[in-house]
C-alpha cells in the first residue's frame, strides 16, 4: 500500500512539473510600458512621450523618450518621481522615485536615486530624443515604476554635483514643466513626436 502511495504521489509531482513548466513557457517575461506627457501652461505646445520595454524580470530596461516644444539648444532634468498622483498638476507626483534611500546622481552613477535619468538635450527647434538602458529602472516586482510618473524639469540637472542646496535632492533642475503616469501597454512604443 506504501509503494502504491509513493508511485501516486510521484505522478502527481510529475504531472504538476509538467502542468507548471508548460504554464511559465506561454508566460510572456517581457513587459512594456508607456508615458503621455503632458505640459503645464508655461509649454502649453510641448508633446511628448516615454517608453519602456524590460525583456525580462533582471535585464536592464530600454527607455526612449520623445519630446517637442522645449527650450532650444538646451538640457531638460528628466525624472521619474514617486507618485502617479497628478491631481494638482506635476506638484503632486512627488519626490524623485527613490526606494533605495540614496543621494540625488546621475544615471551612471552608482549613487543615485533609482529615478535619476539625467537630462534631456534638445536641438535648435527645442526637440529632444533620447534612448538608454537602465540597470535600476524595474516594471517589475515591488520596485516597479508602473504607476509612478514621468517629470520634465524646466532646467539643467545638475547631477548631484553643483553645490546648490538642492543639488543632493534635485539637482537643481527647476521648476516641473511637463509630467504624465506611466501605464502597461501592449508593446515598446518606439516612436518619435511629429
Amino acid at each position: 500500500m506504501l509503494t502504491k502511495s509513493i508511485l501516486l504521489s510521484a505522478s502527481f509531482a510529475l504531472i504538476y512539473r509538467r502542468t507548471a513548466s508548460s504554464h511559465s513557457d506561454t508566460t510572456p517575461l517581457s513587459r512594456s510600458a508607456i508615458c503621455i506627457l503632458y505640459p503645464t501652461s508655461t509649454y502649453s505646445s510641448f508633446k511628448g512621450l516615454v517608453s519602456f520595454h524590460q525583456e525580462t524580470p533582471t535585464s536592464a530596461t530600454q527607455i526612449v523618450v520623445s519630446a517637442n516644444g522645449l527650450k532650444p539648444n538646451s538640457l531638460h532634468g528628466f525624472h521619474i518621481h514617486e507618485f502617479g498622483d497628478l491631481t494638482d498638476g506635476c506638484a503632486t507626483a512627488g519626490a524623485h522615485y527613490n526606494p533605495k534611500n540614496k543621494t540625488h546622481g546621475g544615471p551612471l552613477d552608482e549613487e543615485r536615486h533609482v529615478g535619476d535619468l539625467g537630462n534631456l538635450k534638445t536641438d535648435e527647434r527645442g526637440n529632444t530624443y533620447l534612448a538608454m538602458n537602465d540597470k535600476m529602472i524595474k516594471l517589475f516586482g515591488d520596485e516597479s515604476v508602473v504607476g509612478r510618473s514621468c517629470v520634465i524639469h524646466e532646467e539643467n540637472d545638475d547631477l548631484g554635483r553643483g553645490g546648490f542646496t538642492d543639488s543632493k535632492t534635485t539637482g537643481h533642475s527647476g521648476a516641473r514643466i511637463a509630467c504624465g503616469i506611466i501605464g502597461l501597454s501592449n508593446g515598446f512604443k518606439n516612436m518619435k513626436m511629429g
